[in-house]
């Protein structure tokens, strides 16, 4: 009797791949963490988004050549061995899980206190519970369940931030009244303290964020 040959299969598809690097660059600190940005360095910090988004367009930019100048290589943890060495590339992986998981940590608190906020009588400690149980049952149970998932979750963060810009817009342009009895409006950018109302040393620790 032949024996069942067991491989690997290609259950992600082009759409689900573009869809988790769309929603993985898009992180809770977007939603939440950028109101401590903004506060630190007022309108300025559209500068700083925009330097720090140069920075990685270029970066994303070198690592895509550096694969594509070796298509035998897999990663960047495998030209971190090649030109570096093994102890590095040890370093590097560990540092680059390390790193994620803190991030995952982090976005399954953010979600605590989005729920919170809006239903303070739930435990903060139950949502991500929640989410944590979701993503070990994608994870387990199919790869492509796993890209679904991200594919429109990521769509939904996606849509949030057009609707948020678009609102935004609107509000400006229209000079809506917010509460406290300000105005919306492009003027805010240099007025209350100009686009620098911290200073240098404000915007300079909004990269930080």
């Amino acid at each position: 009797m032949e024996e069942d040959k067991k491989a690997l299969s290609r259950s992600l598809k082009s759409r689900h791949i573009q869809m988790i690097a769309i929603g993985g660059a898009i992180g809770t600190g977007l939603f939440l963490g950028s109101s401590s940005a903004i506060h630190l360095s007022g309108p300025s910090i559209i500068l700083s988004y925009l330097i720090v988004g140069g920075f990685c367009f270029l970066l994303m930019r070198a690592i895509g050549e550096l694969l594509l100048s070796n298509q035998a290589k897999h990663s960047f943890l495998d030209f971190v061995k090649e030109y570096l060495g093994d102890r590095f590339e040890f370093v590097t992986g560990w540092t680059y899980w390390f790193c994620w998981i803190s991030l995952a940590m982090a976005d399954l608190t953010a979600t605590g206190i989005y729920v919170k906020y809006w239903f303070p009588s739930i435990p903060q400690w139950i949502p991500p519970l929640i989410i944590l149980g979701i993503l070990f049952f994608a994870n387990k149970v199919n790869v492509k369940l796993f890209g679904e998932l991200e594919t429109w979750f990521s769509m939904i963060k996606v849509v949030a931030i057009i609707v948020l810009v678009a609102v935004g817009f609107f509000l400006a342009i229209f000079k809506f009244k917010i509460t406290g009895g300000y105005t919306a409006g492009f003027n805010n950018l240099f007025d209350h303290g100009g686009f620098f109302p911290t200073g240098i040393s404000g915007f300079l620790l909004s990269f930080q964020w």
